[in-house]
C-alpha cells in the first residue's frame, strides 16, 4: 500500500470510528491485523498530533501559567514532545492490558488483540482533539477527547464480548483502573482489585444517565449519542461544501469599534486557512494601550467545530484559586467557558464556545471577571448562534 492509500485509509477509519462507531466496531473486530499493524497504521500517526501541536504552540506562543508566559527553548520543547509521544505509545498498550485483564470480571472474553484494538481506536477522539492545542485559547477543547469514553462504551460488547448491561460499569472500571495503572504499572494488581470492587452496580446498559470521571466531571451518555449524530451531519455538510468557515473580514466586521470605559479599537488583524475547501478563520482587535489593553477575538472553527457538539455531553467542572489567580472551566448559560483572572494584576481571559462552532475570547486588562464577560458580550452572540444553526 503506497503512502497516499495509507493516508486515505487512515482518514476513512478516523471518520468512521468517530461518526459511525456502532457500525465500525464490527468491521474492526473482523480485521486480521495484529498489534504491530495497528501501531503502524493508526497509533503512530495519530498519537503524534497532540505532542506536535503542543510543541508548535510552545515554540510560537509559549506556555502560560497563572498569567505568566514562558517560551521554552526549541530543544526543551522538542524533548517534552518526544517524551509525551513515547508515553502515549506505551500508554495505549498498558490500557489494552487493563481492558484484557478486566474482561472476565464483567462477563467478557479476554483477547489481547481485541483489547488493543479497543484501546487504540477508542483513543482516536482524544488524539484528533489534540490539534486544538495549536491555537491559544482553544486548549480547553482537548477535553472533547472524552468522546473516546463513548467509543469505548460502544465497542466493549463487540470487541470483548461483554454483556451490554455491563458495558457502563466495565467502562468506568477501565477509566478508574487505567488512571492508576498508567503511572504505576508495577503495582497494577492491587489497584485493579481495589477499584473494580468499588465501582457502583449498574443494571441498565442503555444510553441514559451519566458516568463520573474522577477529577474531570461527568458524561451524559444520552447526549453523547446525539452528539455523534450531529457530527455525522456536520461531516455531510463539509462534503457538500456547505461547512466552510466565514471569511475573516466578515468576522472582523462583528468586532465593536469601542469597549466599555472608552477603550477605542486601535488595531485589527484577521487570518484564515483552508484545506480541501474546508477551513477556519479568525479576527481580533486590540483596544487601549499598554497596561490598559485588551484583545477581543472571534474564531470560526469551521468543520472542526463539529467536535464542539460534544460539549453538550460533557458536564466538565473545574475551579481553582492559587494566590490571586482564579481559574474555572465549565458551562455558563449553557456554553462551555474558561476563565482565568488575576485580581492582583487586574487582568485575565474569558473564553466561550458559541453555537458549537465559534470561540469568542477577551484577553487583557480588566477590573473583574464580569468586565471580561461584558467585553465578550459586546460581540453579537445571537448572530453567531444563528449562523451556526443555519450552517452558513
Amino acid at each position: 500500500m503506497n503512502e497516499q492509500k495509507r493516508v486515505e485509509s487512515l482518514l476513512q477509519r478516523v471518520k468512521a470510528i468517530l461518526l459511525r462507531p456502532r457500525e465500525e466496531w464490527p468491521v474492526i473486530e473482523s480485521e486480521a491485523g495484529g498489534i504491530a499493524d495497528i501501531y503502524k497504521s493508526h497509533v503512530l500517526p495519530l498519537a503524534a498530533i497532540g505532542p506536535v501541536a503542543a510543541f508548535i504552540h510552545a515554540v510560537v506562543f509559549g506556555n502560560s501559567f497563572f498569567g505568566i508566559t514562558h517560551r521554552p527553548s526549541f530543544l526543551s520543547s522538542l524533548s517534552t514532545a518526544v517524551i509525551s509521544y513515547i508515553f502515549t505509545l506505551v500508554g495505549v498498550f498498558l490500557m489494552a492490558l487493563v481492558i484484557d485483564f478486566l474482561a472476565s470480571r464483567f462477563g467478557g472474553v479476554a483477547n489481547r488483540t481485541n483489547a488493543f484494538k479497543l484501546a487504540a481506536y477508542s483513543a482516536t477522539a482524544a488524539w484528533v482533539a489534540g490539534i486544538f492545542q495549536l491555537v491559544p485559547g482553544l486548549g480547553m477543547l482537548t477535553v472533547l477527547g472524552l468522546y473516546g469514553l463513548y467509543l469505548l462504551f460502544v465497542g466493549i460488547p463487540i470487541m470483548m464480548k461483554a454483556p451490554e448491561d455491563k458495558a457502563i460499569i466495565y467502562t468506568v472500571a477501565i477509566v478508574v483502573v487505567g488512571a492508576i495503572a498508567g503511572m504505576i504499572f508495577s503495582f497494577i494488581l492491587a489497584p485493579l482489585m481495589l477499584m473494580t470492587s468499588s465501582v457502583p452496580d449498574v443494571s441498565d446498559g442503555g444510553l441514559s444517565g451519566s458516568v463520573n470521571v474522577p477529577g474531570v466531571g461527568s458524561l451524559d451518555l444520552g447526549k453523547l449519542e446525539e452528539a455523534s449524530e450531529r457530527m455525522a451531519a456536520a461531516s455531510e455538510r463539509a462534503q457538500s461544501g456547505k461547512a466552510t468557515a466565514l471569511p475573516s473580514k466578515q468576522l472582523a466586521a462583528m468586532l465593536p469599534g469601542e469597549l466599555p470605559g472608552g477603550l477605542v479599537r486601535s488595531s485589527t488583524k484577521s487570518s484564515g486557512s483552508s484545506i480541501g475547501g474546508v477551513g477556519a478563520s479568525s479576527a481580533s482587535a486590540s483596544y487601549g494601550e499598554g497596561d490598559n489593553r485588551i484583545d477581543l477575538t472571534i474564531t470560526d472553527l469551521g468543520v472542526a467545530g463539529s467536535l464542539a457538539t460534544l460539549g453538550n455531553a460533557l458536564n466538565v467542572e473545574s475551579e481553582s484559586q492559587n494566590g490571586s489567580v482564579f481559574e474555572k472551566m465549565g458551562k455558563i448559560d449553557g456554553r462551555m467557558t474558561t476563565i482565568r483572572f488575576d485580581s492582583e494584576r487586574q487582568d485575565g481571559r474569558y473564553s466561550m464556545i458559541v453555537g458549537d462552532r465559534f470561540n469568542v475570547e477577551a484577553d487583557g486588562a480588566a477590573g473583574s471577571i464580569n468586565d471580561l464577560r461584558a467585553v465578550v458580550n459586546r460581540v453579537d452572540i445571537n448572530a453567531l448562534e444563528s449562523i451556526a444553526k443555519s450552517g452558513d
